[in-house]
């Protein structure tokens, strides 16, 4: 029994020396945050030692329930997050100066939540809200450094923290930094833009459709919410795209949406009108023409397998045409150079099909037209050489460039040049970079 009363003793003095460090150390923060407010500039390490001791501090657990004590962090950090402005903003000092806190504008403001949530007395809960407010606009600020720095993840919670701080100072009736319906709006904005780049999209949904129901005037929200949806199902997705090209036809982004949406969902016919368009307002946009002349070539392999010839010539000109506009505005595009030798050797192939019908006919009829067919065929093969060729000497790693060099040489007989381009081939399957171009000058 004397055993297990003097073991109980050692336990309360363990726990009286804990408060007591606990008190301590909250008394030595506030001293050493109190000689850093007399003198910021020549006091900078008084700052970190505030930090130091009023994290110690809230580990006694006797401490971490006095909502003061989270208010003094509170005040600390936002102090912190006031310098690192001052930093960007200004060049006043340097970020080397200040104490290591990654994200000290959300770390304040979660601390005058605590001191919220824990007051009991009329004046504790004043100088939590007051925090908040001074918090918000050092959450509004840290969020648009992350997101220079592409911290999205980082912005996002600060800028998320604005908004949630927003909500908690609107429910007591004081003023907010985002009173003002536009400063609002454009939170949850920038809030669910960050969410998106940094690859939240449900947690940005949260945000758009907010602004989708109010029809704030943002044509990029219609572009999120459709890239947030078309995941789950494309063509319920497709309204928000519909909606937003009527509110905004002239916006260059949402029509760039839909242009994909329709390439995805491969509806060649309805792009055509809308490349049409984009061209129209991005003459200089040398995708463009090539994305164009690949519709005619998709829509012209789909008449030549229905047997549509004529119509399958009209769009096999169309593409070359655009193909061909690519190519003037930039001689380098690759994309466009591969595009037209592709074109050539896909009718080529398609040809060869047809051939296979007079492989057994060997009348003297049927050996003519093989033999016009064949011809017919290594002219076209011919055309889309000097392409592959170019192309190969401006991306000499594409995969499909090489395999089609590879397969006309081997049409033409020539092993030696086939052979050179299946070993360039097998040297990219297995991961390696072709530095030297074959045909390079």
């Amino acid at each position: 029994m004397k055993k297990l009363i003097l073991g109980l003793m050692a336990i309360l003095l363990i726990t009286a020396a804990y408060a007591q460090d606990g008190k301590k150390a909250l008394r030595e923060a506030n001293k050493a945050f109190g000689a850093y407010n007399l003198d910021p500039t020549g006091n900078k390490a008084k700052l970190t030692e505030a930090v130091e001791q009023i994290n110690l501090a809230l580990e006694d657990p006797e401490i971490a329930k006095d909502p003061s004590a989270w208010a003094s962090k509170g005040e600390i950090y936002n102090e912190i997050a006031n310098q690192v402005v001052a930093v960007r903003q200004l060049g006043m000092g340097s970020l080397d100066e200040l104490p290591k806190v990654k994200h000290p504008a959300q770390e304040a403001a979660e601390a005058y939540i605590k001191s919220y949530e824990l007051a009991d007395k009329k004046w504790q809960t004043k100088d939590a809200l007051k925090g908040f407010q001074i918090a918000q606009g050092n959450l509004s600020n840290m969020g648009i450094f992350l997101y220079e720095d592409q911290d999205y993840k980082g912005a996002f919670e600060d800028f998320k923290m604005a908004v949630t701080l927003h909500e908690k100072l609107k429910k007591e009736g004081e003023k907010s930094s985002l009173d003002a319906e536009d400063d609002y709006n454009n939170q949850l904005y920038i809030t669910g833009l960050a969410a998106l780049n940094g690859g939240q999209p449900e947690a940005a949904a949260e945000y758009f459709r907010k602004l989708y129901e109010m029809k704030y005037d943002k044509a990029a929200i219609y572009e999120a919410l459709y890239k947030i949806e078309a995941d789950k199902d494309i063509e319920a997705a497709y309204k928000y795209l519909e909606e937003g090209r009527k509110l905004f036809p002239d916006d260059v982004s949402l029509l760039f949406a839909e242009i994909n949406h329709f390439l995805r969902i491969n509806k060649l016919d309805e792009l055509i009108g809308k490349l049409e368009m984009a061209i129209q307002k991005e003459p200089d946009n040398v995708s463009l023409y090539s994305t164009l002349g690949n519709v005619y070539d998709n829509l012209q392999q789909r008449e030549m397998k229905d047997g549509n010839e004529e119509k399958a010539q009209e769009y096999f000109d169309k593409a070359l045409k655009y193909y061909n506009q690519a190519v003037e505005k930039d001689p380098e595009y690759s994309d466009a150079v591969y595009s037209i030798g592709a074109l050539y050797y896909n009718r080529a192939a398609s040809m060869t099909q047809e051939l296979n019908k007079y492989a057994d006919d060997y009348s003297k009829e049927g050996l003519k037209k093989y033999e016009d067919l064949k011809d017919k065929i290594f002219k076209e093969f011919d055309k889309a050489l000097p392409y592959f060729q170019k192309a190969e000497a401006l991306n000499p790693s594409d995969m499909n460039t090489l395999i089609a060099l590879k397969e006309i040489y081997a049409r033409k007989d020539d092993l030696e040049m086939s052979n050179e381009f299946k070993e360039r081939l097998e040297k990219v399957q297995n991961g390696e970079a072709i530095e030297a171009s074959y045909f390079k000058k």
